[in-house]
């Protein structure tokens, strides 16, 4: 194996070895203890993006810094209906990625399990859904240049009803803050 594919596969193998982690120590509440694990889905970072579509408000919009050799990077956003009809996330694009994916993460069993969420992520009336580090998520995938602290990324975030808006994220430190 060359060196490059040796790194990303390292990488991607701890990227599953902290979320097992993550996993273990939010089941016994000392997530927030261990350093650079703080999974605070409240709490948006300072100076985190923020838009209005429609009856959509999203805010606490950002991307975590990526490692080097991390093949796929993370966002997070909230998003809060505040019309009388459901909407749905169908679709998010990036000029900085190849692609982007819904993703979720769901414990079966013992295991954190990871996926994409096909056909797009509801919003219904009235309420709010938060995609964060330990839920529902983006992931960027074929990621153009790592994604570094201080930098933006833009995004173009494709609902059912209310149409499409362009938002840019800004990068945090890889630890969300």
């Amino acid at each position: 194996m060359n060196r490059n594919f040796t790194a990303a596969l390292l990488m991607s193998a701890a990227m599953l070895s902290l979320s097992a982690a993550t996993v273990a120590a939010q089941q016994s509440n000392s997530a927030n203890t261990m350093p650079g694990m703080q999974m605070d889905s409240a709490k948006a970072p300072d100076g985190s993006a923020a838009a209005k579509l429609g009856d959509l408000d999203i805010s606490g919009g950002y991307v975590r810094a990526m490692l080097p050799g991390q093949p796929v990077g993370g966002g997070y956003i909230t998003i809060h209906n505040a019309g009388k009809t459901d909407d749905k996330l169908t679709s998010v694009t990036s000029s900085a990625a190849g692609k982007v994916e819904l993703h979720e993460m769901k414990m079966e069993g013992q295991i954190m399990k990871m996926r994409e969420v096909k056909g797009g992520v509801t919003i219904p009336a009235g309420a709010t859904v938060t995609l964060s580090p330990s839920g529902m998520h983006l992931m960027f995938k074929q990621v153009k240049e790592p994604f570094k602290q201080g930098g933006a990324v833009p995004v173009m975030l494709m609902f059912d009803k209310a149409g499409m808006v362009d938002i840019t994220l800004p990068v945090t430190s890889p630890q969300g803050k």
